[in-house]
Parts: structure tokens; C-alpha cells; sequence
């Protein structure tokens, strides 16, 4: 599991990286540096209200979530893919 300071610091390096990506794309298109950072901060501030109002959509939605967990259920962070999968099928038969 991320400690939350390597979680904050994915996030912003990935924001960095889309902020610049986004600009480059938009000068691309502009052929004007100003143009195209104020489409890739406008641009990152409405992709991050809309994963807002996503999440608070999905958090509502109840199809897919497990009413009881039970402990084999839960999977360690040092199993690997196929020892995670293996648990979910015991879990299903």
C-alpha cells in the first residue's frame, strides 16, 4: 500500500505530466504558448470537477459493491495477480 505522501506526490507529477502534455497539444493547435496554458490549466481544472461529480455520482451507485466482506475476501499487497485471482474464484465457489 502508498504511504500518502507517495500517493500526493504520484498525483502531482501525473497532473504536471497532463498540464504539459495538454500544453503542447494546444500549441500545436494555437501555435501560441499563452493560448495553449490557458487551455491545459483550464482543461485540468475541469477533467479534476469532473472526476468530483463522477466519484460522488458512482459512491451512490450500489451495483457491484459486496454487502459482506469476509476475510478471505480480503488480498494482501504481496500476493501477486494470479494468487489474487485464485482467492476470488474460491471465494465465488
Amino acid at each position: 500500500m502508498d504511504t500518502t505522501t507517495r500517493l500526493i506526490i504520484k498525483s502531482a507529477t501525473w497532473q504536471i505530466a497532463g498540464l504539459l502534455t495538454m500544453t503542447i497539444i494546444g500549441f500545436l493547435f494555437t501555435g501560441s504558448f499563452a493560448a495553449s496554458s490557458g487551455i491545459a490549466i483550464v482543461g485540468s481544472i475541469a477533467g479534476f470537477i469532473s472526476y468530483f461529480l463522477h466519484e460522488i455520482v458512482w459512491s451512490k451507485v450500489k451495483w457491484g459493491r459486496s454487502v459482506n466482506v469476509t476475510s478471505t475476501q480480503l488480498v494482501t499487497a504481496a500476493q501477486t495477480p494470479a494468487e489474487k485471482f485464485a482467492d476470488c474464484v474460491a471465494t465465488v465457489s
